[in-house]
Protein backbone atom coordinates (compact mmCIF):
# COMPACT_ATOMS: atom_id res chain seq x y z
CA UNK A 1 0.00 0.00 0.00
CA UNK A 2 2.92 2.27 0.92
CA UNK A 3 4.42 1.56 -1.99
CA UNK A 4 1.33 2.85 -4.55
CA UNK A 5 1.11 5.54 -2.35
CA UNK A 6 4.49 6.60 -3.00
CA UNK A 7 4.15 5.83 -6.62
CA UNK A 8 0.69 7.71 -6.91
CA UNK A 9 2.56 10.29 -5.34
CA UNK A 10 5.39 10.21 -7.18
CA UNK A 11 3.30 10.35 -10.67
CA UNK A 12 1.37 13.63 -9.82
CA UNK A 13 4.37 15.10 -8.98
CA UNK A 14 5.78 14.49 -12.56
CA UNK A 15 2.85 15.71 -13.48
CA UNK A 16 2.58 18.80 -11.60
CA UNK A 17 6.73 19.19 -13.01
CA UNK A 18 5.64 18.98 -16.62
CA UNK A 19 2.61 21.39 -16.48
CA UNK A 20 4.96 24.36 -14.43
CA UNK A 21 7.49 23.31 -16.99
CA UNK A 22 4.97 23.96 -20.50
CA UNK A 23 3.52 27.06 -18.13
CA UNK A 24 7.15 28.42 -18.13
CA UNK A 25 7.83 27.62 -21.90
CA UNK A 26 4.76 28.95 -22.84
CA UNK A 27 5.28 32.36 -21.05
CA UNK A 28 9.32 32.19 -22.49
CA UNK A 29 7.39 32.10 -26.40
CA UNK A 30 4.91 35.09 -25.75
CA UNK A 31 7.28 36.98 -24.09
CA UNK A 32 10.02 37.02 -27.00
CA UNK A 33 7.06 37.13 -29.60
CA UNK A 34 6.63 40.68 -29.79
CA UNK A 35 10.14 41.84 -28.37
CA UNK A 36 11.78 44.77 -30.46
CA UNK A 37 14.07 43.89 -33.78
CA UNK A 38 17.33 45.06 -33.72
CA UNK A 39 20.27 43.16 -31.10
CA UNK A 40 23.28 41.29 -32.29
CA UNK A 41 23.00 37.49 -32.34
CA UNK A 42 24.98 36.05 -29.60
CA UNK A 43 24.98 33.81 -26.72
CA UNK A 44 27.43 33.84 -24.08
CA UNK A 45 30.03 30.80 -24.02
CA UNK A 46 29.54 29.77 -20.41
CA UNK A 47 26.12 28.79 -21.52
CA UNK A 48 28.08 25.71 -23.24
CA UNK A 49 30.65 24.90 -20.50
CA UNK A 50 28.34 23.48 -17.95
CA UNK A 51 29.56 20.31 -17.55
CA UNK A 52 25.57 19.04 -15.96
CA UNK A 53 23.84 20.62 -18.45
CA UNK A 54 25.87 19.75 -21.48
CA UNK A 55 25.49 15.73 -20.54
CA UNK A 56 21.80 16.13 -19.76
CA UNK A 57 21.22 17.64 -23.60
CA UNK A 58 23.64 14.69 -25.11
CA UNK A 59 21.88 11.92 -22.81
CA UNK A 60 18.53 13.16 -23.98
CA UNK A 61 19.56 13.17 -27.44
CA UNK A 62 20.89 9.61 -27.04
CA UNK A 63 17.63 8.37 -25.23
CA UNK A 64 15.70 10.06 -28.04
CA UNK A 65 18.24 8.07 -31.05
CA UNK A 66 17.38 5.15 -29.14
CA UNK A 67 13.64 5.19 -30.19
CA UNK A 68 14.89 7.15 -33.51
CA UNK A 69 13.93 4.15 -36.89
CA UNK A 70 13.93 6.41 -39.38
CA UNK A 71 17.98 6.68 -39.87
CA UNK A 72 17.76 7.77 -43.51
CA UNK A 73 16.84 11.32 -42.89
CA UNK A 74 19.02 14.13 -41.18
CA UNK A 75 17.24 17.14 -39.68
CA UNK A 76 20.26 19.34 -38.47
CA UNK A 77 22.67 18.63 -41.59
CA UNK A 78 24.14 20.54 -44.66
CA UNK A 79 21.37 21.16 -46.61
CA UNK A 80 20.51 23.29 -43.65
CA UNK A 81 22.87 25.56 -43.71
CA UNK A 82 22.88 25.25 -47.73
CA UNK A 83 23.13 28.98 -49.15
CA UNK A 84 23.25 30.78 -45.61
CA UNK A 85 26.47 32.86 -44.92
CA UNK A 86 28.20 31.59 -41.92
CA UNK A 87 27.90 35.09 -40.44
CA UNK A 88 23.77 33.97 -40.86
CA UNK A 89 24.34 30.91 -38.85
CA UNK A 90 23.44 31.86 -35.47
CA UNK A 91 19.77 33.86 -36.74
CA UNK A 92 19.17 30.26 -38.36
CA UNK A 93 20.08 28.34 -35.09
CA UNK A 94 17.71 30.75 -33.44
CA UNK A 95 15.04 29.79 -35.50
CA UNK A 96 15.44 25.78 -35.11
CA UNK A 97 16.09 26.23 -31.72
CA UNK A 98 12.48 28.69 -31.66
CA UNK A 99 10.86 25.75 -33.93
CA UNK A 100 12.34 22.93 -31.53
CA UNK A 101 11.05 24.79 -28.44
CA UNK A 102 7.44 25.37 -29.53
CA UNK A 103 6.61 22.38 -32.01
CA UNK A 104 8.57 19.40 -30.24
CA UNK A 105 9.64 19.65 -26.81
CA UNK A 106 6.55 21.14 -26.29
CA UNK A 107 4.52 18.29 -27.32
CA UNK A 108 6.85 15.91 -26.37
CA UNK A 109 7.35 17.05 -22.59
CA UNK A 110 5.95 13.99 -21.41
CA UNK A 111 8.33 11.77 -22.49
CA UNK A 112 12.62 11.00 -21.76
CA UNK A 113 12.37 12.08 -18.34
CA UNK A 114 13.96 13.19 -16.09
CA UNK A 115 16.25 14.45 -19.01
CA UNK A 116 13.56 16.50 -20.97
CA UNK A 117 12.40 18.51 -17.45
CA UNK A 118 16.11 19.76 -17.16
CA UNK A 119 16.99 20.15 -21.28
CA UNK A 120 13.71 22.42 -21.76
CA UNK A 121 14.36 25.49 -19.45
CA UNK A 122 17.70 25.46 -20.41
CA UNK A 123 16.96 25.45 -24.22
CA UNK A 124 13.98 28.12 -23.52
CA UNK A 125 16.54 30.04 -21.88
CA UNK A 126 18.72 30.48 -24.82
CA UNK A 127 15.82 30.89 -26.96
CA UNK A 128 15.39 34.04 -24.51
CA UNK A 129 18.67 35.42 -24.88
CA UNK A 130 18.27 35.06 -28.54
CA UNK A 131 15.17 36.85 -28.61
CA UNK A 132 16.14 39.74 -30.06
CA UNK A 133 18.18 38.34 -32.64
CA UNK A 134 17.30 39.14 -36.49
CA UNK A 135 19.05 39.58 -39.68
CA UNK A 136 18.94 43.26 -41.32
CA UNK A 137 18.21 42.10 -44.89
CA UNK A 138 16.19 39.43 -46.54
CA UNK A 139 15.87 36.36 -44.43
CA UNK A 140 13.67 34.29 -47.35
CA UNK A 141 16.61 31.80 -48.01
CA UNK A 142 16.76 30.63 -44.47
CA UNK A 143 13.17 30.72 -43.73
CA UNK A 144 12.95 28.53 -46.56
CA UNK A 145 15.38 26.13 -45.27
CA UNK A 146 13.96 26.13 -42.14
CA UNK A 147 10.41 25.51 -43.69
CA UNK A 148 12.27 22.29 -45.33
CA UNK A 149 13.32 21.50 -41.41
CA UNK A 150 9.42 21.88 -40.50
CA UNK A 151 7.64 20.06 -43.25
CA UNK A 152 10.47 16.86 -42.96
CA UNK A 153 9.80 17.14 -38.92
CA UNK A 154 5.84 17.21 -39.52
CA UNK A 155 5.83 14.28 -42.77
CA UNK A 156 7.41 11.75 -40.21
CA UNK A 157 4.67 12.72 -37.70
CA UNK A 158 5.78 11.39 -33.97
CA UNK A 159 8.61 10.00 -35.28
CA UNK A 160 9.88 13.31 -36.88
CA UNK A 161 9.81 14.77 -33.28
CA UNK A 162 11.53 12.07 -32.34
CA UNK A 163 14.24 12.54 -34.17
CA UNK A 164 14.43 16.36 -33.58
CA UNK A 165 15.09 15.28 -29.75
CA UNK A 166 17.39 12.95 -31.22
CA UNK A 167 19.81 15.84 -32.21
CA UNK A 168 19.43 18.09 -29.54
CA UNK A 169 22.84 17.28 -29.26
CA UNK A 170 23.48 19.10 -33.16
CA UNK A 171 21.52 21.63 -32.24
CA UNK A 172 23.38 22.34 -28.79
CA UNK A 173 26.56 22.32 -30.75
CA UNK A 174 25.64 24.05 -33.73
CA UNK A 175 24.29 27.06 -31.63
CA UNK A 176 27.76 26.53 -29.14
CA UNK A 177 29.92 26.91 -32.37
CA UNK A 178 27.22 29.43 -34.54
CA UNK A 179 26.31 31.86 -31.40
CA UNK A 180 28.83 31.58 -28.80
Amino acid sequence: MAALQKSMSSSVLGTLATGCLLLLVALWVQGTAAAPVGSHCSLDRSNFQQPYITNRTFMLAQEASLADNNTDVRLIGDKLFHGVNESEHCYLMKQVLNFTLEEVLLPQAHRFQPHMQEVLPFLARLGGQLGLCHLEGDDQHIQRNVQKLKDTVRQLGEGGEIKAIGELDLLFMHLMNACA
